[in-house]
Formats: C-alpha cells, structure tokens, sequence
C-alpha cells in the first residue's frame, strides 16, 4: 500500500517568524485536503535561511508556545518543519523536527554547519552530535539537513540502522553551470540522491527551498527518489510548489532482496578500521613469523 506525501517548496521570508507559520498552515492544510499523510518543509522553513544575529532572537525549545500551532496541525498529518533550537544549555541548533498526532517525536540537529564560501553557518549555530532513526508516516527513517547529506557517511549510517527513508531538507542556492547549460548545484545534488538511493536501498526525499535572501537565489528543485533509482516525482526551480509523491515502503524490502548490498555490509569491519585508525580500539596483533620448514635430508 502507497503512502501519499507532500513536498512544500517554499520561500520562507527571512526573521519573519509569524508570516512563515502562517505559511506553513496553509500547505498543511493543503496537503491534508490532497490526502497526504505527510508534509516535509525545507531547512530553517519557519525563519529563513541568512540569518546570522537574528539567530539568536528566533531560537526556541521544540515545546514552545510559538510552535504549538504547528503540532496541533499535525493530529490529522505528520509535519516535518525547519527551526532554530535553543537547548536548555542556551546552545542553538539548526533543527528540523518531525510531529505527529499532535506531539514532537523527533528532533534533528544539523550536525555538519558549512563554514566556507557564501556559508556560515558555523558562525552563528553549534553542531549537533547524533544521527537517530525514528518512527515516521514512511517507516523508519533519519533526517540530513542540508550539508549533512553530502557526507556520505550520514545516509550510511541510517540505512544500516534500518531507516528506509533519508529527509534531506535543505537551503541550496543555485550555483554554477553543468555541461549542456543545466544548473551545477542541480546535477550534482541528483547525482547524489539517486547514488543514495539505489546503493543503499533507502528513499531520498530531498526537499530544497526557493525564494531569495541577500542576493542569493535557491533553486527548488525537491524530488523524490526510489530505492530502485527511479525519480517519482519531482518539482520545478525556482517556483513554489506543494508537490505531490506516492511512497511504496515495501519497495524498499523488495530491492533489497534483489540487490543485497545491505544484507551483506560489514559493519563490524568498518568499526575496527575507523577504530585502529582514532585509536579507539588496539590494531590487531601482527601475525606471527612462520616457523621455518625442516632441510630435507637424504638423496
């Protein structure tokens, strides 16, 4: 049985906070209207992307009254929206969390904050600490925000802890030009979403906003890939869009059958290589010197 999602690409206005939520109910309720038994929004959905002092300003815990609306939106459709945590240490994050039947089930914690070229995130945000699977309207499933997801060892890690689908909300802009006139950031942002979904048998649900802030252009561009590598949907740069996917979860279980890549990972390997090589676990004993084999005697 398909379970019908929504993808709300969207253009958050920057540090607006009320405008945004208000936003957000309206695709939700659009979703739910269409049948959808899930809504995914994209990085820092409820505030805006280029945030840098207002960062602070528009923090707040996931319980917070300001975002009640949201989770009371959820009793009838899971939401999954982007916002800046503050923890009770008075750290901030960037968050996406997910809530269904009325309550926050899960909270990600972008973990991997891109400091570098028109990014800076590591400026302004501290970087969370764990990648978990949980429950969704989908099965098991993680969250990669954004950066997080070009890390190939993110996806990695969920798939061989059960997830059968990666969220990647995010706040791309648009940059550079591929070979044949495509948008650079487009081709390589679908190479990887298909990579994922194919070797690992997972579903990508990659979800990238639109609009502008400080001269930036994000470019859309949300899809929906399948553990088989096909695309099921899949919507338009640089517009708004709600756009509509039907998910097979058992799809999952049947290309890992055919393709049983997971099946045989070797995960124990991995963790003692990465542990020789932090020194969190001893290197192996060398294998002893042969014993020397006896001089033939006789003619």
């Amino acid at each position: 049985m398909t379970v019908r999602i929504a993808i709300a690409q969207v253009a958050p206005a920057l540090g607006a906070f009320e405008r945004n939520r208000a936003m957000h109910l309206d695709r939700i309720d659009r979703a739910r209207a269409a049948g959808a038994r899930l809504i995914v929004f994209p990085e820092l959905s409820l505030t805006g992307y280029y945030l840098k002092d207002l960062a602070n300003d528009l923090a707040m815990s996931p319980d917070d009254e300001r975002l009640r609306p949201i989770a009371e939106a959820s009793r009838d459709i899971d939401v999954m929206a982007g916002f800046v945590e503050r923890t009770p240490e008075a750290r901030i994050h960037i968050a996406q969390a997910y809530w269904s039947a009325g309550r926050v089930v899960h909270v990600h914690r972008k973990v991997y904050l891109p400091t570098y070229g028109i990014f800076d995130d590591g400026r302004y945000f501290g970087p969370g600490e764990r990648f978990d699977v949980f429950p969704s309207a989908l099965g098991t499933a993680g969250i990669a925000i954004c950066e997080d997801i070009w890390h190939v060892s993110v996806p990695y890690v969920y798939a061989v802890e059960g997830a059968l689908v990666v969220f990647s909300p995010s706040a791309s802009p648009g940059r550079g030009v591929a070979e044949g006139g495509d948008l650079g950031t487009a081709e390589s942002c679908r190479l990887m979403d298909r990579f994922y979904a194919q070797y690992l048998t997972v579903y990508v649900v990659y979800v990238n906003r639109v609009g502008h802030e400080d001269g930036i252009a994000f470019w859309g561009g949300s899809e929906v890939v399948a553990p088989d590598g096909t695309v099921v949907a899949r919507a338009a740069e640089f517009d708004e869009e709600l756009l509509l996917a039907e998910i097979d979860p058992a799809l999952a279980a049947r290309e890992r059958a055919r393709n049983p890549l997971l099946r045989d990972e070797r995960v124990d390997l991995v963790l003692r290589h990465l542990g020789e090589r932090t020194g969190a676990l001893p290197a192996p004993a060398a294998a002893p010197e042969p014993m020397p084999r006896p001089k033939a005697v006789g003619g």
